[in-house]
């Protein structure tokens, strides 16, 4: 099936992530923030990447915008749970505009995550 890049600094997330992403046929890469997400992308395009907004050293939102520009061939599903500390942002909003083509709101079900997949490689 698909390449994909999933960029996330939660260390189960990607656990659970890849066992739901290989058993659904895809391969899996994977990167812990999203300067180390951009490098993987030039070296390899992936056909889809998977993307936290909320990491250290280069948040999900600046990471779309650097995609768009490198890689503007693939496909961005961009994931969040919110944050604490700026709720008034909607950063999944955000997300769309900067290139996402699709966004799914942390916690979701595998049955969500693997909509949002077909519907972004449409």
């Amino acid at each position: 099936m698909a390449q994909i890049l999933v960029i996330d600094d939660d260390v189960m997330l990607q656990r659970v992530l890849k066992e739901i992403l290989h058993f659904l046929g895809h391969e899996v890469r994977q990167a812990f923030d999203g300067k180390e997400g951009v490098r993987l992308c030039r070296e390899s395009p992936p056909d889809l990447v998977l993307t936290d907004i909320l990491m250290p050293e280069q948040d999900g939102l600046q990471t779309i915008r650097e995609l768009r520009r490198s890689c503007p061939e693939v496909k961005i599903i961009a994931m969040s749970g919110g944050s604490r500390f700026w709720p008034e942002i909607d950063s999944l909003s955000c997300a769309a505009r900067f290139g996402a083509r699709q966004v799914l709101q942390k916690p979701f079900a595998p049955d969500e995550l693997r909509e949002a997949l077909a519907a972004a490689c449409v």
